[in-house]
């Protein structure tokens, strides 16, 4: 996991935080929909399909565990990947970069309170020690050394050896996120094989808090008349999941 976020991380530039000011809408949606939306839909979806609608397809103990899966998918956005949608939804790359680092912050702090209270709520037993060593191995400690890094290449720099070192472990963040994904897949295997109905149960709720939160993201966004450089990143980071931590 490491392998595949550490180079996205390189390129996040803190200080841009100190521009937050400057254009706060923007920041102020991604933060709203992220930290105090994102996580509570995502768990009263669970709740509803698979204590209420799947209740007759889906055992009690499975249930649950697809319950905690999701609140824990559901809680932080993603990192690796905003560069990537913000270019391809032609995104300002700054203001990007502002937003994931704000998020990025309030995530260390908040992952963890939000995700044992949902799973509390939800009466799903998670240690919290389990849940602070998640968030401490794969958030600050992989931003710390993204941060160090990158100061550490940018120092006496215009930057051009960050874009060098970033480009040169491309291939390697390619690698780590198949191989997460070949890992994931072969220990499930056996589910996702002989349960295919099982997947598609998951699958609907995860498709309608995904579709569900860009609406939103969307809305507020022409509501607040955020320009389409700012608005999309900020919509496609909502309706995101930092995976890589709910695996953790």
């Amino acid at each position: 996991i490491w392998v595949m976020i550490f180079p996205m991380l390189v390129q996040i530039d803190f200080s841009a935080v100190r521009d937050v000011g400057k254009k706060p809408r923007g920041i102020i949606l991604t933060l709203v929909v992220n930290w105090l939306i994102k996580p509570f839909t995502m768990a009263a979806l669970g709740w509803l399909f698979f204590r209420v609608i799947f209740v007759d397809w889906v055992d009690p103990q499975s249930a649950t565990e697809y319950i905690a899966g999701m609140i824990l998918l559901g809680v932080a956005p993603c990192t690796a990947m905003v560069f990537v949608w913000s270019q391809l939804t032609r995104g300002d790359p700054n203001y990007t970069l502002v937003q994931v680092a704000a998020n990025d912050i309030v995530m260390i702090f908040a992952f963890a309170p939000i995700a044992a209270f949902l799973l509390g709520v939800s009466d799903i037993e998670v240690p919290w020690e389990t849940l602070l060593f998640s968030v401490v191995l794969y958030v600050p400690l992989p931003l710390i050394a993204g941060a160090y890094t990158r100061h550490r290449l940018v120092t006496g720099d215009d930057g051009r050896r960050v874009d060098t070192f970033v480009h040169a472990l491309k291939p390697w963040s390619v690698i780590g996120l198949l191989g997460t994904v070949v890992l994931l897949f072969g220990f499930q295997a056996e589910k996702i094989i002989g349960q295919p109905q099982t997947i598609l149960l998951i699958a609907i709720p995860l498709l309608i808090q995904t579709y569900g939160i860009f609406a939103i993201g969307y809305a507020a966004a022409r509501a607040l008349r955020l320009p389409h450089d700012i608005a999309a990143p900020a919509c496609l980071i909502g309706a995101s999941k930092f995976f890589e931590l709910a695996v953790a």
